[in-house]
């Protein structure tokens, strides 16, 4: 079939609100009667027609994404959402005729497939574990600051009022947890997966608590420790699981790191932050979840593992809310709040991806073009699931009651966490900055 052709035939249908770009400069305009969506599915050439033969495979339109056979004009995560509501590339007899032919012309031509994440090892286990967060967050540190800002804070922000800059927002989210924390001056703060220390630094500068911090990025690392060493705090290439502190925790915050911990493992993950918490303490768990049964794009399979999983975080797990609750309760955790931050989320990956994009030819330069694009699509696509609702983030804040059943975290104080403006605690360094 003629490729001008076969891409009306694929992309025909009255449910399509997204125009087509053909490589020959051809439009194919909306089939479906209302306001279209500013932006374009751009076809850079009949290769891309491929990955949309039936039957669709995610990983097939990804990987045309990342070859930069396939692209997306204007409005990105606005035509993805539309995308995902659309019923899908047409099936019909020529079309099924022609998709056997593509799939006998790809393997005779030993197509090749952009390069994923390589893991050995037993799925979660501390080896394959250190692969996987290296794989994500060992590329640049230079990379990372073009989207995420000179504070490196890889996780969702907090836009009290929804004027806030990225900045702000991640300052408003850093002090949110400390809050939620009743973090004090002198107490001791472990940060599991710190990332580059963002949270530990603010913690000693605003609330005059010691921090340290575990990551197994060797970039992370270097860049935590850099970072915290004036302000008296640490950092530890280590495991969680390998952790022994000579005493407890006061407090324990785990901000984006659960996803890389794998559901079969969520009970060794939380007797582990109950044996590092003292009696008395708080610890919150701040992760992704899954939140509705589908996929992002309902009519694009999974059948060899979903673009994020293979290309951007490997053997991630995006575990239920339910799931995490209870596995916090088997390990003796008393549930004190659960904060969802859903739309949130959605507004910092959409900043994310405009910081990405202005910096396109610096990112691209940085890691190269198929990574760059990779992550492109990965905070594109994510926004679009918090915005559906596939995915949500949770705060959940978790106490380890005394033997009395004494617990810090006390519901009714709730008003505290949100109060407006920075709160700087009697005898921490902010404090007595304010005061000279």
């Amino acid at each position: 079939m003629e490729p001008s052709r076969l891409a009306q035939e694929l992309f025909g249908g009255a449910t399509r609100t997204f125009a087509v770009e053909l490589w020959n400069g051809a439009v194919l305009p909306p089939g479906a009667p209302g306001p279209a969506v500013p932006g374009r599915v751009v076809l850079r050439n009949p290769r891309a027609l491929d990955a949309l033969m039936p039957p669709v495979d995610e990983a097939r339109i990804a990987e045309a994404y990342v070859r930069g056979d396939l692209d997306i004009g204007g409005d990105v995560p606005g035509v993805l959402e539309a995308v995902a509501c659309w019923d899908g590339p047409r099936a019909s007899w020529a079309l099924a005729l022609e998709a056997l032919r593509t799939r006998v012309r790809r393997i005779a031509g030993g197509a090749t497939r952009p390069p994923g994440a390589r893991l050995r090892g037993l799925k979660h286990s501390q080896g394959r574990d250190g692969e996987a967060v290296r794989h994500h967050y060992d590329l640049s540190n230079d990379f990372y600051r073009l989207f995420l800002g000179p504070e490196l804070v890889y996780s969702c922000a907090y836009f009290p009022s929804g004027t806030e800059s990225l900045e702000e927002a991640q300052r408003a989210k850093l002090e949110l947890v400390c809050r939620k924390l009743e973090l004090r001056p002198r107490e001791r703060l472990l940060d599991v997966g710190c990332g580059w220390g963002a949270l530990l630094a603010h913690a000693a500068l605003r609330h005059g608590a010691s921090g340290i911090g575990v990551t197994l990025s060797a970039n992370q690392l270097t860049e935590a420790r850099r970072r915290l060493q004036p302000l008296g705090g640490s950092a530890e290439a280590i495991d969680y699981r390998r952790l022994a502190p000579e005493r407890p925790f006061d407090k324990v915050a785990s901000i984006g790191m659960m996803e890389h911990v794998g559901r079969m493992r969520l009970d060794e993950y939380f007797s582990a932050m109950w044996r590092l918490l003292r009696p008395g303490g708080l610890f919150l768990n701040h992760a992704i979840a899954d939140a509705a049964a589908g996929r992002t794009i309902p009519w694009a399979s999974q059948r060899r593992g979903g673009f994020i999983s293979r290309y951007i975080f490997p053997d991630s797990d995006l575990v239920p809310l339910s799931l995490v609750v209870a596995a916090a309760e088997r390990a003796g955790f008393e549930v004190r709040d659960v904060e969802s931050m859903r739309e949130h989320y959605a507004t910092t990956l959409c900043a994310w991806l405009a910081r990405l994009e202005r910096s396109f030819t610096e990112a691209v330069a940085l890691v190269g073009p198929d990574r760059a694009r990779a992550y492109r699509l990965y905070l594109a696509s994510s926004a679009v699931a918090f915005r559906t609702g596939k995915i949500s983030v949770f705060q959940v804040l978790l106490a380890r009651r005394t033997e009395a059943g004494r617990a810090e975290g006390v519901p009714s104080n709730r008003a505290v966490w949100y109060a407006p403006g920075p709160c700087a605690v009697p005898g921490s360094p902010a404090a007595n900055l304010a005061v000279r």
